[in-house]
């Protein structure tokens, strides 16, 4: 088992404990939930039942198709044959009728994975699911209920901030988040693949660090064989998979897609105004929803950038594997592109942004490398419009201790080397950042970078220098 040692700890001290518990663990779809529930718990089991995705059954009919699911998970359980049940209220009385059955006072630990998708339109799933718990579950002492679910707006409005009859039922939560690259490299290790650092980082650069999307890595094949083998092939594995990871996610899933479509235009992101007028949309409820949902799946964030009103919140495209996605299959190509192109411009360009974002991702290893884990910090991205470039600031960190780290990110091959040019362009970017920062603060260029950086007359001008080996603590 690779990380994931935190909440295999939590889930084990609730399940030793004496008290009913609601556990509710959510994160990305293929983020590995359901893999953590079954080896942390393997051979525990008292019933287990995963929903019926969407995607596969096209929605007709799937009230039904989810009761008799269920309650074939039952009888396999070891529940005797009965009639089927018509409703969620008649399931869940059979699962309270089996579970009373066989206590014999031992732990009864309980895994409904997927539950977002049982709850299909007007099945009063949610009701039905709050009496049980409710009237019978919470009172159980031996009772522990885990639920899952990649739809992690459906977890958190349903369930977590519910303000109904499950309000403040939940137990204890657990976020599951994607691998770090320390994680990613483990996870390549155990697997035995050898890898190095720079193609472990383009991975995570591609994928994110999905531990799904990761696990379809060849070792055989260098990293470009395989971005050919999983993109552009012609039965490529991670072609379809941007289509039904929103479908089997969202209501509305090609209104959310085409949120996602523009944010990632942009860098910095869009305005929710902006937003609504270049999707005409009406800037109301449904946009709200859809936002929140796409924050929630990790997909995006909201933002305001450094030097812009309070009320300008930005949304800006984090996900690592929609952006790469959007760029480089929203058009055919052949099936070596990646292999015969390198060092072609639109590959160089991505690089640049997917390495910014991964960073983004690892601010606590930043920090830590800053020697700064202990120091509050504020992080922003910051707008700027110089003479020379008209660029933005990749990072700032705003720290307690009277520092700002202007960061700036750069993914070579080799050492990265400060040309004239380069340095007075951060020569002016940090007097323009001293004036609108306070003057207690200090600026100090940091630069992030994949080697290292190149002693020549001007690398003065970064006070400190991070490398992938420190992104990798």
């Amino acid at each position: 088992m690779i990380g994931r040692k935190k909440e295999i700890e939590e889930l084990n001290r609730l399940y030793e404990g004496n008290r009913s518990e609601l556990v509710a663990v959510y994160g990305r779809r293929r983020v590995g939930k359901t893999f953590l529930i079954d080896h942390t718990f393997e051979g525990k089991f008292k019933f287990r039942h995963a929903g019926l995705s969407p995607v596969e059954n096209n929605g007709h009919g799937m009230l039904q198709k989810q009761l008799n699911a269920f309650y074939r998970s039952l009888v396999l359980y070891g529940m005797p044959s009965c009639e089927e049940p018509k409703d969620w209220m008649e399931a869940f009385f059979l699962l309270e009728t089996y579970l009373q059955k066989i206590d014999d006072g031992s732990r009864q630990l309980i895994f409904l994975d997927e539950l977002p998708w049982m709850d299909t339109p007007r099945s009063g799933f949610i009701t039905a699911f709050e009496g049980f718990w409710n009237n019978w579950g919470c009172h159980r002492d031996n009772l522990m209920v885990i639920v899952c679910g990649s739809a992690n707006s459906w977890i958190l409005d349903k369930l977590v901030n519910n303000h109904g009859g499950l309000y403040d039922r939940v137990t204890y939560e657990i976020k599951l988040s994607p691998f770090t690259l320390h994680e990613c490299e483990e996870f390549f290790e155990e697997r035995q693949m050898k890898f190095s650092r720079y193609d472990i980082a383009q991975c995570y650069m591609a994928y994110g660090g999905i531990p799904y999307y990761l696990g379809y890595m060849d070792g055989s094949l260098s990293f470009a064989q395989n971005i050919d083998h999983l993109f552009f092939a012609r039965n490529a594995k991670l072609k379809d998979e941007y289509d039904r990871l929103f479908s089997s996610l969202f209501v509305s899933p090609d209104a959310v897609k085409e949120i996602v479509c523009l944010l990632s235009t942009r860098k910095m992101g869009f305005t929710r105004k902006e937003i609504a007028r270049k999707l005409k949309v009406a800037d109301g409820g449904t946009l709200t929803k859809n936002l929140k949902a796409l924050i929630a799946g990790d997909f995006i964030v909201k933002y305001v950038p450094f030097d812009v009103p309070r009320k300008q919140e930005y949304y800006k495209l984090i996900d690592p594997y929609c952006l790469f996605y959007l760029r480089f299959l929203s058009e055919s190509r052949e099936e070596s592109f990646w292999t015969d192109n390198l060092n072609m411009q639109e590959i160089v360009v991505w690089r640049g942004l997917a390495f910014e974002n991964l960073c983004f991702n690892h601010i606590n290893q930043i920090k830590k490398a800053l020697g700064i884990s202990g120091v509050a910090t504020v992080h922003y991205a910051w707008a700027v419009k110089d003479e020379d470039q008209g660029t933005q600031i990749d990072l700032l960190i705003s720290r307690q201790d009277n520092v700002v780290n202007m960061c700036e990110m750069k993914f070579y091959s080799d050492d990265f080397s400060v040309k004239k040019s380069y340095y007075r362009t951060m020569l002016g970017r940090q007097e323009m950042l001293s004036e609108k920062v306070s003057r207690k603060k200090a600026v100090r260029s940091t630069l992030v970078t994949t080697f290292g950086l190149k002693k020549n007359e001007y690398s003065g001008v970064y006070t400190n220098v991070i490398t992938l080996d420190d992104l990798f603590a």
